[in-house]
Order: C-alpha cells, then sequence, then structure tokens
C-alpha cells in the first residue's frame, strides 16, 4: 500500500521536471542587456551572468539532459559549454530567462521571496570557496565542484518557488524548536525530506553522474564531496553572522582538507575581515 507522502514525493518529481523553473530578476535584468550588446553578446558573457543564479544554472541543464543526443559521449557541466554546445541563439530562444521568481510568487509572498533570495546568495557564496578551495588542491574537476556547490541546495529552492507556504510552516516549526534537524521538520510539513526530493530530481532529470555524486553528502569520504558539503556548510553558518557557533569546527574541518591552519582559513574564507569590523564599530 503506498504511503500518502510518498505520493507527494513522486508528484513534486513529475511537476519540477515538466515546470518553468523561474529565475532571478537580476539575471533577466542583466542577461537582457546583454542582448541588447551586440557586441559584447557571447556564450563567454552569457555564462557569466547564468552562472551566478542556481536557478537560471539548473534550467538550461536541465533542459540539456533531456535534449541531449545519444552520441554525446561525455557530459557537460560548465555552464560556457553547455551554451556553446546548444548554441548562443538556441539558448536564447529556447531557455528564456522567465519567469521571474517575483511573478511565480505573487505579492503575497514577499517572505518567501527574502528566503530565497538568502538561498541563492548562500549557494553562490559556497561555489565560490569550492571553486577557490578545488584550486588550491589542485583538483582538475574545480568546475564540476561549483557547479555542485552552487546547485547542493536547489531542492529548497525549488521549493520556496512553487511551496511557499509549507517551507514558511517549516522555518516556523524550527525557530519554535531550535534543536529540531530541518530533515524533521521538512520531513513533517511535505511527507519527505529536502534532501530525498534532490537525489531524485537529480536521477529523474538524468543530471550527470559525477554531479550526482559531488552533491551527495553520503559520499563525504571522498575529498571532492568533502569540499562541496564544507563549503555549503560555511556558506549556511557565516550567513547567521560571522560569530555562528557552527564556524570555529568549520574551520577546523576545512583546514583539515586544505592542510593549513583554521587561522588561515579564516583569512582566506574573509572571517578575519569580519571580525575586525565587528570589533573597531
Amino acid at each position: 500500500m503506498q504511503q500518502p507522502n510518498q505520493r507527494k514525493l513522486s508528484d513534486w518529481v513529475n511537476f519540477l521536471t515538466t515546470a518553468e523553473i523561474p529565475v532571478l530578476k537580476q539575471t533577466a535584468r542583466n542577461l537582457a542587456l546583454l542582448q541588447q550588446d551586440e557586441q559584447h553578446l557571447n556564450a563567454r558573457s552569457f555564462a557569466q551572468v547564468v552562472k551566478n543564479d542556481p536557478l537560471m544554472t539548473v534550467k538550461l541543464l536541465r533542459h540539456m539532459q533531456q535534449h541531449k543526443h545519444r552520441t554525446q559521449q561525455h557530459d557537460v557541466m560548465e555552464v560556457e559549454q553547455i551554451i556553446l554546445m546548444l548554441g548562443l541563439e538556441s539558448t536564447l530562444n529556447k531557455i528564456p530567462a522567465k519567469p521571474l521568481v517575483e511573478e511565480v510568487l505573487g505579492r503575497g509572498n514577499m517572505n518567501a521571496l527574502v528566503y530565497l533570495l538568502k538561498t541563492t546568495h548562500r549557494a553562490n557564496l559556497a561555489s565560490t570557496y569550492a571553486f577557490d578551495w578545488a584550486v588550491r588542491l589542485h583538483d582538475l574537476h574545480f568546475a564540476e565542484i561549483r557547479l555542485a556547490a552552487l546547485l547542493h541546495d536547489i531542492a529548497e529552492m525549488l521549493m520556496w518557488c512553487f511551496s511557499p507556504a509549507e517551507m514558511l510552516k517549516i522555518k516556523q516549526l524550527q525557530k519554535q524548536n531550535k534543536s529540531l534537524r530541518s530533515t524533521v521538520a521538512q520531513e513533517k510539513i511535505l511527507g519527505f525530506s529536502l534532501y530525498q526530493l534532490q537525489l531524485e530530481l537529480a536521477i529523474k532529470w538524468k543530471l550527470p553522474e559525477l554531479l550526482i555524486t559531488l552533491m551527495d553528502d553520503n559520499n563525504s569520504n571522498l575529498q571532492r564531496v568533502r569540499n562541496v558539503v564544507l563549503a555549503v556548510d560555511l556558506a549556511r553558518h557565516a550567513a547567521n553572522g560571522w560569530n555562528d557557533a557552527a564556524l570555529p569546527d568549520d574551520y577546523e574541518n576545512i583546514a583539515k582538507l586544505l592542510h593549513m591552519q583554521p587561522t588561515d582559513v579564516m583569512t582566506i574564507v574573509g572571517a578575519s575581515k569580519q571580525a575586525e569590523a565587528a570589533h573597531s564599530h
């Protein structure tokens, strides 16, 4: 007998497979400006804009994977390469930067919009950290690692867009009970965890194997995955302010990953600058 919540998970997976993924207003604005500027419009400049928006990035990736040629041997995970493969003209026509997140959410959901923007900002930070550390570790998969960190919480972002009321209930539960784990709160309200949704989507959308591996925290015995997990953790904790209680552990773990001292880690992620600024005020 099927549990009602299992049906809900598969319903969401099916819905998010065909739904038009919304994009950030900033992305749409910047891409519109680029399109008016023939001289500077190319795959590279287009990719620069897309790369800052996890929603637009995953929109592109989903389209690419759904229209993949059987002859294509290798998975492409660099935004610029995807645009080159699809062709710039075709990308502009088939994957327009719309609808906007604001349109999907409507005026009544400003709280959800704020949380969504915080989540996308956090994803950007995480991707910057992960990329930087991968380069320091001479990992040739730095582009994939960056992408995995950017998209690590994509299920959360999509649910903020399409299920804002439930997502706000989850936040409410967590506020009421600080020790409640987020997966427990999610299962209580949604009937599944966002992590489950994320994995199901990745499989359904046939996302590249390496990307699925990198986005799966259960593989954190692999250095690459640990890089992604630690970057995501750091961005999440730092979002609460640079005095968040979880940060010292993050610095320790990142120090182990990068074979350096925790104080040096604080310097490269900009935490020591923040601490100085806080003291001087």
